[in-house]
């Protein structure tokens, strides 16, 4: 996709953002408004912990209890804390490393992590479900499926967790470059028939900033071959920095919703 079709479609969609945000009835965290986590006080690749917090901060009152039982004055301190007792332990998924390295951490290790924290404070363990084409999915049923993961964990009290990937076209494939957690805090009560796409509101753990966002189904071929359906949703996040640095001049680049953490 040409670079000028990808900057026409990011201002379609910030457009019809501005025109719906008025109309459209929103669920919001309980507690929104609380001070978003800064992944940059303690280390580049704690996104997945910073996030975590947020989402504690933002919920109500039981998981701002989680939140409030790290230990620790500031984002660095809780953060060291949550990462040095629950990151720094065995993975589950891949032999012979931590869940947290300099890397980051992964989905499946990051809810482990959380349950383990949270068994203790008697809190219901939170989930994750991937965000690609499951049997014979469609785009549009993805697209529902996607909204009501997130909206569900917001009435439940626990702001979900959206973990995005950017993807570049290099040589004629799609290359990952680098995968990123955010925690989100608004969406849409109902996606009306019809509709492509939804708005969000989350909360970017690189430099703990407040966000506006959009999720749809992509208007061309992504992770797949031209003409074939897309096994996945579209994410415009332009004040997202994930892997830009990674993207070569000329690439066609995108970010894609991988999956989704929190209670449903």
């Amino acid at each position: 996709m040409p670079r000028r079709l990808r900057i026409d479609r990011l201002l379609a969609a910030v457009i019809l953002l501005a025109a719906s945000c008025g109309a459209v009835e929103t669920s919001e965290a309980p507690n929104g408004g609380a001070r978003a986590a800064n992944q940059l006080d303690i280390s580049g690749n704690a996104c997945g912990p910073a996030a975590v917090l947020s989402s504690f901060r933002c919920g109500n009152a039981a998981w701002q209890r989680a939140g409030n039982a790290l230990p620790g004055a500031n984002d660095r301190e809780q953060l060291r804390h949550w990462i040095r007792f629950h990151g720094l332990r065995p993975s589950e998924t891949l032999k012979g490393r931590t869940r947290w390295t300099t890397a980051g951490i992964n989905v499946e290790d990051l809810v482990s992590a959380v349950n383990e924290m949270n068994r203790p404070l008697y809190l219901p363990p939170i989930g994750h479900d991937g965000l690609l084409l499951q049997g014979r999915e469609t785009p549009e049923k993805l697209l529902r499926r996607c909204r009501e993961r997130l909206q569900r964990s917001l009435e439940k009290g626990i702001p979900p967790l959206l973990s995005l990937r950017r993807h570049v076209l290099r040589k004629g494939r799609w290359i990952s470059v680098q995968g990123h957690f955010v925690t989100v805090i608004a969406v849409p009560r109902k996606l009306g028939r019809g509709e492509k796409g939804f708005p969000i509101t989350y909360l970017d753990p690189w430099g703990g900033k407040r966000c506006k966002g959009w999720i749809g189904i992509p208007g061309m071929a992504l992770l797949a071959q031209e003409g074939q359906v897309s096994p996945c949703l579209l994410a415009e996040v332009p004040a997202a920095n994930i892997g830009k640095k990674q993207v070569r001049g000329g690439e066609t680049t995108v970010v894609i919703p991988e999956s989704v953490i929190g209670r449903w």
